[in-house]
Formats: C-alpha cells, sequence, structure tokens
C-alpha cells in the first residue's frame, strides 16, 4: 500500500516507465515494418521493370510465355519472404510485450502479497478466513494468468508452423507448376 508521497512518487514513475517501455516497442516495431514494406515495395518494382523489359525483348510468344512462366517462382517466393517477415516482426514484437506485462504483473503481485502480510499482521481477531480468501483468489489470479501465458504460446507456436507449412507448400506449387514436375 502507497503511504507516503515518495512510495506515490515511485509508483508513478514505474507506470510512466512502463509506459514508455511499451511505446518504444511498438514504435520499434512499426519502423521495422515501414522499413520491410519499402525495401518489399522496391524490389517488386525493380523486378518488376527489369521482368517487362524482358518480356519485350521476346521475338515470339512462345519466348514470352516462357520468360512469364519463369517469373511467376521468385514472384511467389518474394511475397512468401515477405509474409514471413512480417509475421516474424510480430511475434518478436508480442514476445517483448509479453515480457513487459509479465514484469508488471510481477511487481503488481509483490505489492500485493506485500499488502496481504501487513494486513494480516494488522487485522483483528477473527479475520483469518477473509485474509485466506483474499490469498486464495490471488493464487488462483496467479494460475490463471500462467494458464493464459501457456495458451497464448501454444498459440503462436501452432500459427508460426502453420505459416511455414502453407508458405512451403504455396512455393512448391507454384514451382511444380512453373516446371512441370512435383517436389
Amino acid at each position: 500500500m502507497i503511504t507516503t508521497p515518495e512510495q506515490f512518487a515511485a509508483a508513478n514513475k514505474a507506470s510512466v516507465d512502463a509506459m514508455l517501455s511499451l511505446a518504444n516497442t511498438a514504435l520499434a516495431s512499426a519502423e521495422r515494418i515501414a522499413a520491410l514494406n519499402l525495401n518489399t515495395a522496391r524490389s517488386m518494382l525493380e523486378d518488376g521493370m527489369a521482368n517487362t523489359k524482358a518480356m519485350l525483348g521476346a521475338k515470339d510468344p512462345r519466348e514470352a510465355m516462357s520468360l512469364s512462366a519463369a517469373q511467376i517462382q521468385p514472384a511467389v517466393e518474394q511475397i512468401v519472404a515477405y509474409n514471413r517477415s512480417l509475421y516474424e516482426i510480430s511475434a518478436q514484437t508480442k514476445e517483448e510485450v509479453s515480457k513487459l506485462l509479465e514484469s508488471q504483473f510481477g511487481e503488481f503481485q509483490k505489492q500485493v502479497s506485500s499488502l496481504m502480510e501487513k494486513a494480516a499482521k494488522n487485522a483483528p481477531a477473527g479475520s483469518d478466513v477473509a485474509v485466506a480468501a483474499v490469498k486464495s483468489a490471488l493464487e488462483a489470479a496467479n494460475s490463471a494468468f500462467d494458464n493464459m501465458k501457456n495458451i497464448v504460446k501454444q498459440a503462436a507456436d501452432m500459427t508460426e508452423s502453420n505459416i511455414a507449412t502453407a508458405s512451403n507448400a504455396t512455393v512448391n506449387a507454384v514451382s511444380s507448376a512453373t516446371t512441370g514436375k512435383k517436389k
């Protein structure tokens, strides 16, 4: 429990520091996504121009079709690489935010435990049941938080696996379609 102005100031400073950390994490993520988008756009523009020049230089329709088919595979691989990079940035940001929130939750737990100990020592006779009920509720909240963390981690792992599988299947399907062979 906050009992002095110094404790109040320290609690406010900790809250501001936590919000600044979250804001910096979000801005860094947005910066990385913007750089990824710009680099991808530049690369796609350059590839598009090169592909257009190659198509304009084709001597007959057969050569044009051959060039067109050859251009599909690199384009799909570039799209898959973009999606993987975007997912990676999102996953890293989620991980950083989770760590910050876990840290804040841990600090909150310590403060509540300290408060409960002080309350238990200063509680009037016969309030043992109420203190035990509050401690039990805190333990249940901690358990729920841990379960939520595990569920989110499992979902993230499953999503990452599904993205990798879908990306590989897409690349293989396009490769098979353009070469006429199965991988």
